[in-house]
């Protein structure tokens, strides 16, 4: 049994090492500690955030949340629009508007 279950441990702890970098690597390369500029405002209700570029340049942006959940990278024109999660029903609000890398944008900019 002994023979087995080694190759088994040693199966499952490889995948979970392989798969643990993806499941954290989104939000580590999205985000930088930059604020997004001030022309870029945020206004959220429990269902959705809607960010709106008020500035005459592109903007890339990410929305930092209460528990650090992860968010897309938007770029968003000037005058544009893009939605984000709400704070739902647990109350996770949005803490601030952060610049994050444009090569990992979200192709969404809705």
């Amino acid at each position: 049994m002994t023979r087995v279950l080694r190759p088994l441990v040693l199966a499952t702890v490889t995948a979970a090492g392989l798969l643990m970098p993806l499941a954290t690597a989104p939000a580590a390369l999205a985000t930088t500690s930059s604020p997004a500029p001030e022309c870029v405002e945020y206004f959220q209700s429990w269902r959705y955030t809607d960010v709106h570029n008020g500035c005459g340049d592109t903007a890339s942006v990410t929305v930092e949340y209460t528990n650090g959940q992860w968010a897309p990278c938007r770029l968003i024109e000037p005058g544009g629009w893009a939605t984000f999660s709400g704070y739902g029903t647990a109350g996770n609000y949005v803490t601030a508007l952060r610049t994050c890398d444009p090569a990992f944008v979200t192709a969404d900019s809705s």
